[in-house]
C-alpha cells in the first residue's frame, strides 16, 4: 500500500529523468493530473496523457530535454508530506531561485504554479519545488 502517491509521482519523475527516458506512466488521480497540467504551462515537460487501462487508468507524462539532450528538471523535492503538510499564503511564496523554479501549490482553485497563486492571490498547500 502507498502512503504519499504524490511523492511516487515525483521520484518516478525524477528516476526518468535521470535515466533520460523520454516519457514516464504512473497510476491516475485529480492531482497527479493538475501536477502535469502546471508543469506543462510551465515548459517543464512537452505534454501528458491519460492512458485507458483496466483496473485503474494511468497518467503518461513526455519529459523535456534540451537540444544537446541536458535535463530541463534538474531537481525536484517534495515540500508538504503526509506527517508535515506545509502551508503558505499568496504574499509568503517566495519565488524559487530568484525565479528560476517553480513551487506548485494546491489552492481552493486547483493545483497552479506559485506565480499565478501570487497572481490571483491564492494560498494553500505547497506540493513541490522544482528548478
Amino acid at each position: 500500500m502507498m502512503t504519499d502517491p504524490l511523492a511516487d509521482m515525483l521520484t518516478r519523475i525524477r528516476n526518468a529523468v535521470r535515466v533520460e527516458h523520454p516519457y514516464v506512466l504512473m497510476p491516475l488521480s485529480k492531482v497527479k493530473r493538475g501536477i502535469a497540467e502546471v508543469l506543462k504551462r510551465e515548459g517543464y515537460i512537452w505534454d501528458y496523457s491519460v492512458v485507458e487501462k483496466s483496473p485503474v487508468n494511468e497518467l503518461s507524462i513526455e519529459l523535456k530535454y534540451g537540444p544537446n539532450g541536458e535535463r530541463v528538471i534538474q531537481n525536484i523535492k517534495r515540500v508538504s508530506k503526509p506527517g508535515c503538510r506545509v502551508y503558505r499564503r499568496a504574499r509568503d511564496l517566495r519565488p524559487v531561485l530568484n525565479g528560476l523554479g517553480i513551487s506548485i501549490v494546491s489552492t481552493s482553485q486547483g493545483v497552479v504554479s506559485d506565480r499565478e497563486a501570487r497572481q490571483k492571490n491564492l494560498g494553500g498547500e505547497v506540493i513541490c519545488k522544482l528548478w
